[in-house]
C-alpha cells in the first residue's frame, strides 16, 4: 500500500499567522503550543501534519503525533501492569499517547469535541513537562514535554475559558479572500496531486533553509534582550485589555523573543508586540456569559498602546 503524501509546509499559500505561530513554538517551546481555530476546509490539518513531514524529511528528530477524537483515558495517560506489579513488585508503564509525544508535536484536531477531563489531562501534561499516572495506591511518572497543537471549528462548540487560556497561542483562520492567492493555491494542488514526489522534491531546498533558520533562532533566543521599555508595553497591553493573571504577559515576551531570533535580531522591538499580541491575548479576553466581543486586531492594539503611554 503507497504511503499517503503530505503537501509540503513550505509550499502551503497564506496562512502566514498559523505557520508563525508553530515556528515560534518550535523555537520556544515555553510559549505552550498553539490553538487554531476556523471553519472546515482552510488548511489547518495540513500546516499541522506539513510541519511533522518537514522534520522528519529534513532528518530531524520530531514528528507529529496524532490524538484520535475517542481516546480514552489509558490510551492517553497510559496504565501500570497492576498484575505484573502484584506478581513481581516491578513497575511496568503501557505508555499512551502522553509517552509516544514526548519531544515531539501532539496534534489535537477537533480539540472541542474530546472529553474535558481527556483537555485537562493534555494541557496538564504540557504545562509540568510530565505524566503522573496513578492506579490502585501505585503512581508512576514520566517526561512528557511536547508541543501541543489543537484545532477547532467553533461553529460545533467552544473550549471552556479556563482551557483557552492554557493555550500560548491563538489564531482565528478564515478562508482566503485574495483572488491571486486562492488561484495559487489551487494550482499548487493541482500539481501536488498531480505528481506529489517531484513536488516534494522540489521543495526540498526550502525545507532546507527553514529548518537553518529555526535551529539558528534557537540558538539565537537566550542571548534576545527585552528592555523595560517593552516590558512597560507588555504591561500596557495587559491592563489595557483587562486580561486576568500574568500568563499572557510571559506568554507576549517569550513569543516576541522568539520572534526577534527568527528575524535575526538581538532584541525585541515594539513592532514585534504589536504583530503578535493578537494572537497571546485574543482568547484572553473577559466576556461574560453568552456576550459576543468583536474579535481583536491590530488597530486595536495599537490604540491601547497610543492611549497608556
Amino acid at each position: 500500500m503507497t504511503e499517503k503524501q503530505i503537501f509540503p509546509f513550505v509550499q502551503i499559500e497564506g496562512q502566514e499567522d498559523i505557520k508563525l505561530a508553530i515556528i515560534l513554538n518550535l523555537i520556544c517551546p515555553a510559549i505552550s503550543g498553539v490553538l487554531i481555530r476556523g471553519e472546515k476546509g482552510t488548511g489547518k490539518s495540513t500546516i499541522v501534519r506539513g510541519i511533522g513531514e518537514l522534520m522528519q524529511r529534513q532528518g530531524e528528530n520530531l514528528k507529529v503525533i496524532e490524538l484520535p477524537i475517542n481516546a480514552t483515558e489509558d490510551r492517553v495517560a497510559g496504565s501500570i501492569d497492576i498484575e505484573r506489579v502484584l506478581k513481581t513488585g516491578e513497575k511496568v508503564l503501557q505508555k499512551g499517547i502522553l509517552a509516544e509525544a514526548d519531544g515531539n508535536i501532539l496534534y489535537a484536531d477537533e480539540i472541542n469535541l474530546l472529553e474535558d477531563y481527556i483537555v485537562d489531562l493534555l494541557l496538564d501534561a504540557a504545562a509540568m513537562g510530565v505524566n503522573t499516572i496513578e492506579r490502585d495506591g501505585i503512581s508512576y511518572s514520566h517526561s512528557s514535554k511536547f508541543i501541543l497543537i489543537g484545532t477547532m471549528n467553533p461553529e460545533e462548540g467552544e473550549l471552556r475559558p479556563q482551557l483557552l487560556d492554557r493555550f500560548g497561542l491563538l489564531v482565528d483562520v478564515k478562508s482566503e479572500k485574495d483572488g491571486h492567492l486562492r488561484k495559487e493555491i489551487i494550482k499548487k494542488r493541482l500539481a501536488f496531486e498531480n505528481d506529489p514526489v517531484e513536488f516534494i522534491n522540489a521543495s526540498h531546498k526550502e525545507e532546507k533553509k527553514l529548518i537553518s533558520k529555526i535551529k539558528k533562532a534557537q540558538k539565537r533566543l537566550p542571548l534576545i534582550k527585552t528592555t523595560d521599555e517593552i516590558l512597560d508595553l507588555v504591561v500596557s497591553l495587559s491592563i489595557g485589555l483587562n486580561v486576568d493573571g500574568h500568563r499572557g504577559d510571559l506568554t507576549l515576551v517569550r513569543a516576541a523573543k522568539a520572534y526577534a531570533a527568527f528575524q535575526e535580531r538581538d532584541e525585541v522591538t515594539k513592532d514585534d508586540i504589536i504583530r503578535l499580541a493578537q494572537m497571546v491575548y485574543s482568547h484572553r479576553l473577559r466576556k461574560k456569559p453568552f456576550e459576543e466581543i468583536n474579535p481583536l486586531n491590530q488597530a486595536d492594539i495599537e490604540n491601547i498602546l497610543n492611549e497608556r503611554l
